[in-house]
């Protein structure tokens, strides 16, 4: 049963799509992972990665809307939003706007509310070009993929082999640093990340998610698309009884203890009281060894490491991701 756990290719939010795809079958469109966590003077850093074994040749969707929700009340519904929308690549180049939006325009999917970003230079250079525009500082480019695991040994029944798959790999990470009131008075907010495609005129969720591996590890072939469109305000009751199974099977709980382990993980919002350090699953740092904890989790304490620890391209400071691989180093 545990050498049913997951796909070895599929774990954080890599490939969430049916069948170890991207959703629609477009990198561009894959939320890789979320972090949230804060900075000295009173901020908090959010950090949505996109786009797995991203290349220089690589960009993102201009018919796509990123988005990073919050909620501030704990209805598990989208109180402030910051939407991120790209330009047509050309010459090797992209540029990004972001958009922040509160109340009822925070819960619509499409880039709505003010601008407080225009035009920002995607960077594909190991040398990151930030932007600073009133209380926000913002970085949009190539970067190291910081997440880390042995998935190698999960597809191997648990073998360790000592390699990081994703030490050499790279991501599009979006990096947003502001004031904490820019997001809520109350130091508790949560967190999700969405991706939304225009087709023909109308906007559609493609992928979204804030816990790492999820989809992975609960989540049917046949159900990952509705998820993907799905909102977290009706996750515990679409999902309560099917990821109680899971853990029923995968980790030998009983149904009371497999739904208070849920809670942690259901709905699928990413929560951070900022009065706290953060450390998963009280926000999430680009060090913490989420797939070690998520391991433990499915199989009931029988699984407890995959003896991987946290990249050390990591930046101290902003934007914190490390330089892209493959990038010359300047001289």
């Amino acid at each position: 049963m545990l050498a049913d756990l997951a796909d070895p290719d599929e774990t954080s939010h890599h490939l969430s799509g049916p069948n170890l795809r991207p959703p629609m079958n477009d990198p561009r469109l894959d939320l890789t992972d979320l972090f949230a966590f804060s900075a000295p003077g009173d901020r908090t850093v959010l950090i949505m990665d996109i786009h797995p074994f991203a290349g220089e040749n690589d960009a993102l969707h201009p018919d796509a809307v990123y988005r990073i929700n919050v909620d501030t009340d704990g209805d598990h519904r989208a109180d402030v939003a910051f939407s991120f929308v790209f330009s047509a690549p050309g010459n090797g180049q992209q540029t990004v706007t972001v958009y922040r939006a509160t109340g009822a325009q925070a819960r619509e999917h499409d880039a709505v509310g003010d601008p407080v970003i225009t035009n920002a230079p995607v960077d594909l250079g190991p040398d990151p070009r930030t932007v600073e525009t009133g209380p926000y500082r913002f970085f949009a480019g190539l970067r190291s993929d910081p997440f880390f695991a042995d998935l190698e040994g999960i597809g191997n029944d648990f073998q360790w082999t000592g390699h990081d798959a994703m030490a050499d790999k790279n991501i599009f990470g979006l990096v947003l640093e502001m004031p904490d009131a820019e997001l809520s008075s109350d130091p508790e907010i949560g967190l999700w990340m969405r991706a939304s495609l225009r087709r023909n005129g109308q906007l559609k969720s493609v992928d979204r998610g804030a816990h790492p591996s999820l989809t992975a590890y609960f989540n049917e072939e046949d159900v990952k698309d509705a998820y993907n469109e799905g909102e977290p305000a009706t996750d515990w009751d679409t999902y309560l009884q099917p990821w109680t199974a899971v853990l029923q099977y995968t980790g030998g709980y009983d149904p009371q203890t497999a739904e208070q382990t849920l809670r942690t993980v259901l709905p699928d919002v990413l929560r951070f009281d900022r009065s706290k350090p953060a450390a998963y699953p009280n926000g999430r740092k680009l060090t913490d060894d989420v797939t070690s904890m998520r391991l433990a989790m499915v199989s009931g304490g029988k699984i407890t490491t995959d003896h991987i620890g946290p990249h050390d391209d990591l930046l101290s400071e902003f934007p914190y991701l490390g330089a892209p691989h493959g990038a010359p180093v300047a001289g």
